[in-house]
């Protein structure tokens, strides 16, 4: 008798008897739907996503400790804003604009399995990570941000432990968004039209240069026939003058 531990990977809120926790518990003699129950009211913020729970149960007396993990900073900043995925190009395509506030709630989250020294550098590990996936954070760059942090801009709230995004806030973050995402797809217009443009003047040239090989074919033909035939001549053979020779008188 002694200790045995389960590990499933489950998604939040939704822990349920069936494979693979009911199977792996059903063995150890204790009451699954407890278990349950307390795997979902500990798992319930993370609904949606896929979160690692140890159970560890006492043989002996049944009873247990429940731990939870939590998803990757990556998701949760996704989970955040409702996101799907990251964007394909994170420096250009913006896709999200994170509050400082949604910002420390992920660290909070996250704090305990970082090397980190206080909830300040876990905020700043989170503007990171949000940078790599193409999100602003308070309409801004991850550089800009983790540069304000630096000076005390955020230490209210970071030290209020402050999760929750007033409103207003949330308005003036969308606004702040959608105006990023309108200058980038204006500039991905620009790219596209001198694109064609020069695609277009490229196609033209083409026949053009066709045109002037063409002419020049026809010029050094027309060269070609203006030149005089010559004859060929063949040498003549010149008779060799042989020398008169005169008669000698008869005697």
């Amino acid at each position: 008798m002694g200790k045995e531990k389960v590990n499933a990977l489950i998604e939040g809120g939704k822990a349920s008897a069936a494979p693979p926790l009911g199977p792996s518990l059903g063995p150890l003699g204790i009451n699954i739907g407890e278990v349950i129950k307390k795997i979902n009211e500990k798992t319930a913020a993370f609904k949606g996503m896929k979160v690692p729970v140890k159970i560890t149960v006492d043989t002996s007396t049944k009873e247990f400790e429940i731990e939870i993990g939590t998803p990757p900073v990556s998701q949760l900043i996704k989970k955040e804003l409702n996101l799907e995925k990251g964007s394909g190009t994170p420096h250009s395509n913006k896709l999200g604009n994170l509050a400082i506030e949604q910002a420390i709630k992920v660290a909070l989250m996250k704090k305990d399995s970082m090397y980190v020294k206080d909830l300040k550098a876990a905020v700043k590990n989170v503007v990171g990570s949000a940078h790599s996936l193409g999100i602003l954070i308070e309409g801004k760059k991850a550089i800009d941000i983790n540069s304000e942090i630096d000076k005390g801009v955020y230490d209210k709230e970071i030290k209020a432990a402050k999760t929750e995004v007033d409103l207003e806030k949330q308005k003036r973050l969308a606004k702040e968004l959608s105006e990023v995402q309108e200058t980038y797809k204006k500039e991905l217009e620009r790219i596209a039209k001198e694109q064609a443009e020069k695609e277009a003047a490229a196609a033209a040239a083409k026949p053009a240069a066709a045109a002037g090989e063409e002419t020049k074919a026809g010029e050094e033909s027309k060269k070609e026939e203006k030149k005089p035939a010559t004859a060929e001549k063949s040498p003549e053979k010149k008779e060799e003058k042989k020398p008169a020779t005169a008669e000698k008188p008869k005697k």
